[in-house]
């Protein structure tokens, strides 16, 4: 499976990356109690962290709303994740746990202020590419709704789009039966590719020890645009 980054994204952002980790011989299943408490703990801390700094103010947040504006969508509008799930915790209107890929991927989402996404490879056809979406972009999104994806980084297979900063759709969600997985990291263009590197490695470690299975990590960046995924 190829996956590539698209040219008209990192000429309007030379800086930006994509870090992917492909987990393959995993098994999904519900939360140990470990990870369940952890995430609570992590959001319980951010409540309170929020109630001093505004949601605006997280620097994850702050480059995904620049990012936004650079490819002409607009941030207060279509919020990329890490801003819905800021200001949900806000509200108090804690993450629930759902299994235990999902509650990494929020975990992990919330730790490194980025936007995440995980998707079971068994629903992915053919090769895997990241544009930019046009007005007539959409994708039936985990929220309920189909969605419009115009001037967002999408994510695209064959069959069509199924992934974004902004929600991910509901053909490639992960579940129970998912055996094998791609990881999808929306990084900050401010990191560097070893800090990068580093992130991955930290994330599929702990992956693997709650799932077991292998990690294969790579990054996407303007020196290497394409990737091949066993």
């Amino acid at each position: 499976m190829k996956v590539s980054l698209d040219n008209k994204i990192l000429n309007t952002l030379p800086a930006f990356k994509i870090g992917l980790n492909h987990y393959t011989k995993i098994t999904v299943s519900e939360s140990p109690q470990m990870l369940k408490g952890r995430l609570q703990l992590f959001q319980e801390q951010l409540f309170f962290e929020l109630d001093d700094k505004a949601v605006t103010k997280f620097q994850g947040v702050q480059e995904w709303r620049e990012i936004w504006k650079a490819f002409g969508a607009n941030p207060s509008r279509y919020r990329s994740s890490i801003e819905s799930l800021l200001r949900r915790i806000s509200k108090q209107n804690y993450l629930q746990p759902f299994n235990s890929a999902v509650d990494m991927n929020n975990f992990f989402s919330l730790q490194y202020e980025i936007p995440m996404g995980i998707y079971d490879t068994q629903h992915i056809q053919g090769d895997i590419a990241f544009n930019i979406g046009t007005s007539e972009t959409t994708c039936e999104g985990l929220n309920g709704r189909l969605n419009h994806l115009n001037n967002m980084i999408v994510l695209s297979d064959n069959i069509g789009p199924f992934g974004s900063p902004f929600v991910d759709s509901k053909r490639t969600a992960v579940s129970e039966n998912t055996t094998s997985a791609i990881h999808v990291f929306f990084l900050r263009p401010s990191m560097n590719t070893e800090e990068a590197a580093e992130l991955l490695t930290a994330a599929g470690k702990m992956f693997t020890n709650v799932h077991g299975g292998e990690v294969y990590s790579k990054i996407l960046h303007k020196e290497q645009s394409s990737t091949m995924l066993d």
